[in-house]
């Protein structure tokens, strides 16, 4: 039943993705905006999402630091951009340099699963509500 749930969630962010484009699009048609500065505007998007999300989840953490007893990594937080097992991969490598006994690899694999869980259900909803 995972697997179907996974596949069902890969084809639906597809979808998502493809709607997004082919709207952005068609606004670019409609308002007279070249396609080539939807494009940009479009990967532009991507870059700054990427990057606030790596930055978000390690201010997170550090917030979190200042009431827990026990405390968090920050390379956590850095892991859970979605869809981006690089991100998780980084993050081992990073805190095994700072103390090899670190295995942060299945730890940071977990926000990343589930950002892409998230994202599904996102691309999903955004499907029934405006497809």
């Amino acid at each position: 039943m995972e697997y179907i749930l996974l596949l069902v969630g890969f084809i639906l962010l597809i979808k998502g993705a493809d709607f997004f484009v082919e709207g952005s699009s068609s606004l670019a048609g409609i308002l007279k905006v070249p396609s080539v500065i939807i494009g940009l505007t479009i990967v532009a998007m991507g870059l700054c999402a990427f990057a606030l999300g790596t930055a978000g989840g390690v201010l997170l953490a550090k917030l979190m630091n200042l009431f827990l007893k026990e405390k968090i990594n920050p390379l956590i937080g850095s892991a859970g951009v979605s869809a981006v097992p690089m991100a998780a991969r980084v993050s081992q490598v990073v805190g095994q340099k700072e103390n090899p006994s670190n295995f942060l690899l299945m730890h940071a694999m977990g926000p990343n699963v589930a950002g892409v869980i998230g994202s599904a259900i996102a691309a999903g909803f955004l499907l029934s509500v405006f497809g």
